[in-house]
């Protein structure tokens, strides 16, 4: 989250009375993440969040409203889309696509504990089969194509041993995303960008993911890797905590049991998940775009963490 478009309390006032939130209180920007523009709203029935979306167009939105509505729908805690007087979750604001979310109770667990994990892993298992019937179709946006249109825009802004790195992963993806154990993969929606700071808890309680404008649909078992590798590490090294690992792979797999193509294809996806955010952040670390509020994440997290699932297997999935 981040401001690329400014918007003032008087921006909302007007613009709010189409839904049925009463009048608009209180507007705060949210400075963390490099996306969209995101606030904090009070209106007179409560809490809100509204993001105005800087990159989705009106067109590619209700793939991931409509997903989290689906969600909501069948018990899974995520943000509630509010429609306005029409019906629409997607309306102009300031001439861009906005929404508004419900804002869910607590506070995100920035020192995960097994327990922590364990509550993670079976709600993102529990969110992967609610997503099995929902009907619209959109991929990952920033997977394998996304990653070959990327990679030649960073490699000159960066030394030969990092450039040596990412033309071989690229290559290794590559070749792994031919082969068969891939092809037999579970496919769904998938969050992709489960991280600490998307997911609230309430003690050891999780209230809930939010976050979803990088969803799509792709395999699960990146959803996987995507989350183990943010959740699960020492965040000075990149190492795995094996306890934590343990404690979200055995809730997901008592919910939705890994299958043994899944098991054969864990380190590579491992490696996967790491690049992908390895190659989105050298790319806004470097061609950066212009915002109020917005501070690029450090690109060499992701390098050490792809550098040492590729140099330690990591446990395996049961």
């Amino acid at each position: 989250m981040a401001v690329f478009t400014p918007v003032s309390l008087e921006d909302v006032t007007q613009w709010i009375t189409q839904f049925p939130l009463g009048r608009a209180l209180e507007l705060k920007g949210i400075s963390s993440g490099i996306e969209n523009s995101n606030f904090f709203l009070t209106t007179e029935r409560g809490e809100y969040v509204l993001t105005i979306f800087e990159n989705l167009s009106f067109d590619q939105l209700p793939f991931y409203l409509n997903l989290m509505r689906h969600l909501a729908e069948r018990g899974i805690l995520v943000p509630a889309p509010v429609a306005n007087d029409r019906g629409e979750l997607i309306t102009a604001l300031h001439g861009k696509p906005a929404a508004i979310v419900s804002k869910l109770d607590g506070r995100s667990q920035m020192d995960p504990q097994p327990v922590h994990c364990a509550a993670v892993g079976a709600m993102l298992a529990r969110m992967h089969l609610a997503g099995q019937d929902y009907p619209l179709q959109q991929p990952n946006l920033r997977g394998l194509a996304w990653w070959h249109e990327t990679t030649p825009k960073v490699l000159p802004y960066i030394p030969e041993d990092k450039a040596h790195l990412l033309k071989a992963e690229i290559h290794y993806q590559e070749t792994f995303a031919a082969c068969a154990h891939y092809r037999q993969l579970q496919v769904g929606p998938v969050h992709a960008d489960l991280f600490r700071n998307n997911v609230m808890f309430d003690g050891a309680r999780l209230t809930g993911f939010f976050d979803f404008y990088f969803a799509g649909c792709d395999t699960w078992l990146f959803d996987v890797a995507v989350t183990v590798n943010d959740w699960c590490i020492d965040l000075d090294t990149g190492v795995l905590d094996a306890a934590r690992v343990r404690a979200l792979l055995d809730a997901y797999h008592a919910v939705r049991p890994f299958t043994s193509a899944e098991q054969h294809a864990w380190q590579a996806m491992l490696r996967a998940g790491a690049l992908r955010f390895w190659l989105s952040r050298l790319y806004d670390y470097y061609l950066p775009r212009e915002a109020e509020m917005l501070t690029p994440h450090d690109p060499t997290h992701f390098e050490r963490i792809l550098r040492e699932r590729i140099a330690t297997p990591a446990p395996g999935l049961y």
